[in-house]
């Protein structure tokens, strides 16, 4: 079955769905972007996700293209005409189509897109069982991390450096030598007394939503959780490392930098937060 994207107020196929070449997102990465999960047909922290958008938005004064309400039909819409369950929705909203130039245009309409693709949470449920590896990389990108702009060319490249090393997520690390997050995730660290330890999203990092569910779900548990940066040589010397996003939920680390974590397996702490991570995306 060929799939079906919602681009600027019309439900197309995939291999007709188009944008205009002067669209500011093509042109300059001028927008932003949300991912939501979707386990078993149910969205993921929908009205995280939205609110970040907004945020996001009006952060670099792009207006928003409908209501909340107008975009949960569409959602919702996108995923019935393309028959999934498990699942991820992309949204994808610029400032749309003008002439280039770098100052912003006047009296431009957003461009919206949203496309659903079908995901094997499973798959990223096993791996959690082995844990994955990661390689640390130089944090080279622009002075507004916490915005979800659609510029990623420096996490493309530490995530291909990262492959290119045999891991799976980059690890950035700043001028300082402190760890800030990974190219597509959050960076977790887990200390000898036990303290759950993150960077706080004040420091330009990206307020992650599946981070701030996992910590609701740490407080719910009773753990303790410290947010203060950490430095790549505690990261190396943890008791435990794993990291959040929407696409690896609550994912153990193994390995950084060809350095075993701990003993080389995921760490009793974070398989308590993945089993209770999965058990609130089933609910």
């Amino acid at each position: 079955m060929s799939r079906t994207a919602y681009v600027n107020g019309a439900y197309v196929p995939m291999n007709t769905a188009f944008v205009h070449i002067e669209d500011r997102g093509y042109q300059f990465a001028d927008g932003v972007y949300e991912v939501v999960s979707i386990r078993r047909g149910k969205l993921i922290d929908e009205e995280a996700h939205l609110t970040r958008l907004k945020r996001s938005l009006d952060e670099l004064r792009i207006d928003v293209p409908m209501s909340q309400a107008a975009l949960k039909l569409i959602f919702r819409e996108v995923i019935r005409r393309n028959r999934v369950s498990d699942a991820l929705l992309y949204i994808q909203v610029t400032r749309g189509v003008a002439k280039r130039d770098h100052a912003f245009p006047k009296n431009i309409v957003p461009s919206l897109v949203i496309t659903c693709r079908r995901f094997d949470f499973d798959a990223v449920k096993k791996r959690s069982k082995t844990g994955i590896k990661v390689s640390s990389q130089p944090d080279n990108r622009w002075g507004r991390c916490d915005i979800k702009s659609i510029s990623l060319l420096p996490n493309c490249l530490a995530k291909q450096a990262a492959k290119e090393a045999g891991a799976f997520e980059a690890l950035f690390v700043d001028t300082a030598g402190h760890v800030t997050e990974g190219s597509s995730t959050n960076m977790w660290m887990v200390d000898a007394s036990g303290m759950l330890i993150t960077r706080p999203t004040s420091d330009n990092i990206l307020p992650g939503i599946t981070r701030a569910s996992l910590m609701k779900i740490a407080t719910e548990l009773q753990m303790p959780i410290e947010e203060r940066p950490f430095s790549l040589e505690e990261a190396k010397a943890a008791k435990e490392l794993f990291l959040t996003s929407s696409t690896s939920c609550a994912m153990p680390v193994v390995e950084l930098d060809g350095k075993a974590i701990g003993n080389g397996s995921p760490g009793t702490v974070a398989q308590r937060l993945a089993e209770a991570y999965w058990a609130f995306m089933d609910a």
